[in-house]
């Protein structure tokens, strides 16, 4: 996804304060299998998913918790360090070889200071990933597991070709046991 489509899916801008976006951003690759991000670290940089798809999980023990997954068009950003200047609890994987914008937090934070529409789109950033927590939350509290199966693929369609079935599992909260049998009984 092209980074103007990214842009002006999170807020429409003006080109004069696009561009200012966009001579800050650069274009980066990674291999998949990549750490894009590691827990307890201070991130200086988010990213914005050109090609490519992404997961954030947290250790509980030995096991990875898997909370997020990311593809094309979406952001990869550590809200801890974005918001809080604070350390990350999360690491963030690429699921393979990844095309991404890479965008500096200070330079973001710089030009909302500059320019209130970038702030206004800075804003909108924000709302937007603070309704997606949201909704992860209310889903986790309320859905069943072959709701938010439903939902995921919904979502993502392209997801079980893309991203190993024990990722799934533990992002919808169940063992790959529990998603087989979701799986079957959807067929």
């Amino acid at each position: 996804m092209e980074i103007d489509q990214i842009i002006d899916t999170i807020h429409p801008l003006p080109a004069p304060a696009k561009n200012l976006i966009k001579e800050s951003i650069i274009e980066t690759r990674f291999p998949k299998g990549h750490i894009l991000f590691k827990a307890d670290k201070i991130e200086t940089r988010i990213y914005f998913i050109k090609k490519g798809i992404a997961r954030a999980y947290a250790y509980s023990g030995e096991n990875q918790i898997t909370f997020w997954f990311g593809k094309e068009g979406d952001p990869i950003v550590s809200m801890q360090n974005y918001v809080n200047k604070q350390k990350g609890y999360e690491d963030v994987e690429l699921l393979e070889d990844s095309e991404l914008y890479e965008l500096k937090t200070e330079k973001l934070q710089n030009l909302f200071l500059e320019n209130i529409q970038i702030a206004n789109w800075g804003r909108k950033f924000s709302e937007l990933e603070l309704i997606r927590s949201e909704e992860r939350l209310i889903s986790l509290q309320f859905d069943t597991a072959t709701q938010r199966y439903l939902a995921l693929l919904k979502k993502y369609p392209s997801i079980i070709q893309r991203v190993q079935l024990a990722h799934i599992a533990s992002y919808l909260g169940i063992t790959q046991v529990s998603l087989s049998r979701i799986r079957a009984n959807i067929k």
